[in-house]
């Protein structure tokens, strides 16, 4: 039996398979709010037979937004929209669907991608950006300004109200974004927290914010409701974020009732040195799921099925996470079952569509 394709237990969400649709940012939305792509981009992937699908960054206040056009979930306009853009996945797949909620940080305010993704300046749609301490991102040319505590806590309130609001829109699991150099990461990373109060210096320190905004999120959702953290389990930079902080870190966590771990990497600064290849930040979350226990997905470079099925077999993660990789191939788990001998879910109206040596593969 194909361990991918094995179910599996994650508090109080039964999941089919092993194979999770990551977060991706879309910069379509308009004002926070999804939109029609949403309901495209969500729906064909929601028909694509993986165990779970995370929804892209969503922004817990309008500064938080990497770009003008990033999606967000602060107010009843951007609730009311998600609810919309969630309706056909909702109607025509059982499959379950989480939310990842986020800030920026430093990183805020930007431009698209493919329109240079550069800091915006206010004349041009952009704001003024705040982080841990008054230090840039390398290449921005504005400085954040530093968050006070009172700022703190109202970010804490601000990530306890967009999960209310999830659960009202009945995602089945939160995911906090805790990685790629976006406003949690630059807590925990000494690269970017400078502070000399007890949200900064020593590592007990830096992991505070987070932690409480762990803390506030569990207050306000149902007992056993998921809730984890995606990490950059290093900032592949010599004096920055490290495997051995993440681990206290997820250890912490935890400790206050985190349900999973999502081990990315890097995003901090733009003097990473990232050992590109298959699986190359596989062995962070093999690091982190032997020192922890704690059920931990796996991403990076992830594209065949053989390769998938080894790492869930052989204990290096629980689950694994594709991005790009699903984008390219919307049916990818459709064909790693096909090549794994396994079943899975697909719409009654596909039925009929996978060739003749293929006819079990549907469930």
């Amino acid at each position: 039996m194909s361990q991918l394709f094995s179910p599996y237990q994650l508090g109080s969400l039964s999941l089919a398979n092993r194979i999770v649709i990551a977060p991706m940012c879309q910069y379509s939305a308009e004002n926070g709010c999804a939109n029609d792509w949403h309901s495209i981009h969500l729906g064909h992937l929601a028909l694509s037979g993986a165990g779970l699908m995370i929804v892209e960054a969503t922004a817990v206040e309008p500064d938080g937004r990497i770009s003008p056009f990033d999606l967000g979930l602060w107010n009843d306009e951007t609730e009311a929209a998600l609810a919309q853009a969630l309706r056909p996945a909702r109607r025509w797949s059982q499959m379950p669907i989480a939310i990842q909620l986020a800030h920026a940080g430093r990183k805020a305010s930007t431009a698209k991608p493919w329109e240079g993704g550069g800091q915006l300046d206010p004349d041009k749609g952009g704001w003024t950006v705040h982080a841990p301490s008054a230090v840039g991102f390398e290449n921005y040319p504005r400085l954040p300004r530093a968050l006070t505590r009172d700022d703190i806590g109202r970010l804490c309130e601000a990530f306890a109200g967009s999960a209310r609001r999830a659960v009202r829109l009945g995602f089945d699991a939160i995911e906090l974004h805790g990685a790629h150099g976006y406003l949690m990461h630059q807590f925990l990373s000494p690269l970017s927290n400078k502070r000399e109060d007890d949200y900064g210096g020593s590592l007990e320190n830096r992991m505070r914010f987070p932690l409480e905004v762990l803390d506030a999120i569990r207050a306000v959702v149902p007992a056993g409701y998921p809730v984890g953290f995606r990490i950059s389990g290093t900032d592949w930079v010599e004096g920055g974020w490290d495997i051995e902080q993440s681990i206290v870190f997820v250890k912490a966590g935890q400790a206050r009732g985190a349900a999973f771990v999502d081990v990315s990497g890097g995003g901090i600064s733009t003097a990473q040195k990232i050992p590109l290849g298959p699986s190359y930040q596989v062995p962070l979350a093999r690091a982190v799921k032997q020192a922890t226990g704690l059920p931990t997905m796996a991403v990076g470079l992830i594209t065949e099925p053989e390769q998938a099925e080894a790492i869930i077999g052989t204990g290096e993660a629980d689950f694994v996470a594709l991005a790009r990789g699903i984008l390219y191939d919307p049916r990818w788990p459709w064909h790693a079952a096909a090549a794994l001998g396994a079943t899975v879910k697909a719409p009654s109206q596909y039925l009929r569509s996978p060739p003749r040596q293929h006819s079990k593969l549907f469930a």
